[in-house]
């Protein structure tokens, strides 16, 4: 565990020296939502939040208004953790479920440094582990704990229980940054509706053998998931093709979604440093913020 949370820390202090050079000390702004305690009216600048206007006002005909908020100082962010059998995929060590972990490690030391509540729900087709929001750094152990020795009870996939869950379980307005490869299907409904509700982020983790198959004939493929291997013809057709092209599609849909409902979107692959990726996404809700 020592040496585990050594790791993270490790990586965390990366980030936010990273961080505070590029956004000339405006770390902390990841975790700062989209406004979360009403304040006040002013008028529509191109760029604001379009949730945030405030309709009545504005239908009185003397222009369009949007709604200002305070910093909530009890802000909480929770961590939605996919650790289903399908993120069983990569080289030893550097699995998705491995990326999944690490990520959600150092982004909670952070949330904690940053001084904000952190909440785990860790899920599959049912909810695994649930912690409840806390501060200080007794409460960054045991989610780090919650994260890398909890043992699964189900390694089948849920998105839409698990984003349906969270809807009735958060129910004050919160940070949710949602760790997935998000192969499921069904569950946009859900996911959009946590959009509306709360601040969303989505980190979609993928690994490129999902989308590059080599032709390797007829091979055993162990479906993790429903506990059972199949055998696959890698080499008919155009079986590679339709594959990559799947993944393809799937992944476009996503990245459309969480455009059209003002979620943040990232892809982390298994081949990637999980740092500079990172320090992307705390650049890209800096100018959000700075535009609110």
């Amino acid at each position: 565990m020592k040496q585990l949370l050594k790791k993270l820390r490790k990586y965390e202090i990366m980030i936010r020296k990273v961080a505070n050079n590029h956004l000339q000390g405006d770390y902390r702004s990841i975790f700062k939502g989209a406004g979360l305690e009403f304040d006040d009216l002013r008028p529509y600048q191109y760029g604001d939040d379009v949730r945030t206007i405030e309709w009545k006002v504005s239908a009185k005909g003397h222009g369009t208004f949007v709604k200002t908020f305070k910093e909530d100082k009890d802000q909480s962010v929770y961590f939605l953790l996919d650790i289903s059998g399908s993120q069983d995929i990569g080289e030893a060590g550097r699995k998705k479920i491995d990326l999944g972990k690490e990520i959600a490690g150092v982004l909670t030391l952070a949330a904690i440094f940053d001084g904000s509540q952190a909440g785990l729900i860790s899920f599959s087709d049912q909810k695994e582990k649930i912690i409840l929001p806390g501060k200080g750094p007794k409460q960054g152990v045991k989610i780090i704990q919650g994260i890398f020795h909890h043992e699964n009870k189900s390694f089948r996939t849920n998105l839409k229980e698990m984003f349906n869950f969270a809807l009735n379980h958060i129910k004050k307005r919160s940070i949710i940054i949602v760790i997935s490869d998000f192969i499921d299907e069904g569950y946009e409904r859900p996911f959009k509706a946590l959009a509306e509700k709360h601040d969303l982020v989505a980190i979609q983790i993928t690994d490129p053998r999902e989308s590059a198959l080599p032709s390797l004939g007829i091979i055993p493929v162990f479906d993790k998931e429903e506990g059972r291997t199949t055998w696959v013809n890698t080499a008919f057709g155009s079986f590679s093709k339709k594959i990559a092209d799947t993944f393809t599609v799937e992944r476009i849909h996503l990245q459309e979604i969480c455009k059209k409902n003002q979620i943040n979107y990232l892809n982390i692959n298994t081949k990637d440093d999980i740092v500079l990726p990172l320090i992307e996404l705390f650049k890209r809700r800096n100018r959000t913020m700075k535009r609110g």
